[in-house]
């Protein structure tokens, strides 16, 4: 389900779920909070018009929702003719998630409450020489941030880490995950999970990437939209409809692995190996950017900036990393026809020098050219789109855990 959408749980009288007085009240309860939660504070009267409950029914719900510490008042509607009312509003505090961003350079973590705000963060490098000591690292960090946000462990209802690669839940491990040497080994994701001491999911980085851009972004209102996660690796995320497509085995959007030609006998380079963080080094390399010795601590951060600055040898790697995404762009748009296509991740923060070069490239390589655009949530998108699917399920979960002792 994308985080998106509102948050459902099984109706009475559905198949499986017997119909009764007690689900009922549950299934009304469950609907004014969801109410609530996605159109603000309202009074027991709105309630009322809005789902056409009667007011007694809704008034008693409430009373519910109010003891589980779901909701609580807001505050006061003085109308200007009869009584006071009282405005209702979710309250956010009653659970937690977590959202981690594993990256090759950084880990990014956040703490939020039920409405998605993010109470407590970390972002730090990642200087992990050992998968074991990425995953102990990102353990550290999210427990310094629980601590911030002045919780403990076991407040946190779930947790979504994003990260390179394809989840694959037979081998409890991650595959394709290039850019972080050990990574794909099976039981990382056991240790990080029993480290947090909470439930944990993993999804791709460039599919998180592509539910928050769609949520909060760039891609609202898109009908088929594409997210190009171009940083040490180099993903693709699509949303079609308002929901995510993952492919028959979650392998969908593993663009980076597109093989392009190479001399016989010898294994061919992908998409990644030409286009992500790396090659911009070599190329600004090629070009003489620098020199042999000061190109050796190069990154494709200052390749940047000094483009920026009209250093010709880091304009000409720029135009060739252009040439080289528009390629990308012109295989997804051949095999998916999207009608947005976001440039995300940390060299698709450059866009303001990308974007031009790359839709000159494109006119001269395809005749489908979607709309490009550069990512309005920046190298935040992985991180938040984590949250927001954290919150897809713990939403429901906090409902059913508070709910039950009332029953």
């Amino acid at each position: 389900m994308s985080p998106h959408q509102p948050t459902s749980r099984p109706a009475a009288g559905a198949p499986g779920v017997p119909w009764n007085r007690q689900r009922l009240r549950s299934n009304n309860e469950w609907l004014l909070l969801e109410l609530l939660r996605t159109g603000g504070g309202s009074t027991r009267a709105q309630l009322a018009r809005d789902t056409g409950l009667s007011k007694p029914t809704v008034s008693a719900a409430l009373a519910e929702l109010e003891r589980a510490g779901l909701v609580r008042e807001a505050g006061r509607l003085a109308p200007e003719r009869g009584r006071t009312a009282v405005l209702y509003e979710v309250d956010p505090t009653a659970g937690h998630v977590l959202g981690v961003d594993i990256g090759r350079a950084r880990l990014r973590v956040a703490v939020a409450d039920l409405a998605g705000t993010v109470v407590a963060r970390r972002d730090v490098a990642n200087r992990g020489r050992s998968a074991n000591a990425v995953a102990d690292a990102v353990v550290a960090a999210a427990h310094e941030a629980i601590a911030e946000a002045d919780l403990a462990a076991g407040d946190i209802v779930h947790a979504v880490i994003g990260t390179p690669g394809v989840w694959d839940e037979q081998r409890r491990g991650v595959r394709y995950a290039n850019s972080l040497p050990g990574w794909d080994r099976p039981g990382l994701f056991d240790r990080i999970g029993e480290g947090l001491g909470t439930a944990v999911s993993v999804a791709n980085d460039a599919n998180l990437a592509a539910l928050g851009e769609y949520t909060l972004g760039a891609g609202r209102g898109s009908r088929m939209f594409a997210y190009l996660l171009v940083g040490t690796g180099l993903g693709l995320g699509v949303v079609k409809d308002g929901e995510l497509l993952l492919g028959a085995h979650g392998g969908l959007g593993e663009i980076g692995l597109v093989p392009l030609s190479g001399r016989p006998g010898e294994p061919p380079a992908t998409i990644e190996q030409d286009a992500a963080a790396d090659a911009v080094v070599r190329a600004a390399r090629d070009f003489g950017l620098d020199g042999e010795s000061a190109a050796r601590q190069l990154t494709a951060k200052q390749v940047f900036e000094r483009a920026r600055a009209g250093e010709p040898a880091a304009v000409r790697a720029v135009e060739r990393e252009a040439e080289r995404l528009a390629y990308a762009v012109a295989v997804l748009s051949a095999v998916l026809d999207p009608d947005l296509v976001v440039l995300g991740g940390g060299i698709g923060s450059s866009a303001d020098l990308l974007l031009e070069p790359l839709e000159q490239a494109l006119h001269g390589l395809a005749p489908m050219r979607p709309t490009l655009a550069p990512s309005l949530l920046g190298e935040e998108a992985v991180l938040l789109g984590a949250v927001a699917t954290a919150l897809e399920t713990a939403r429901p979960a906090v409902f059913e855990r508070r709910t039950a002792g009332l029953r």
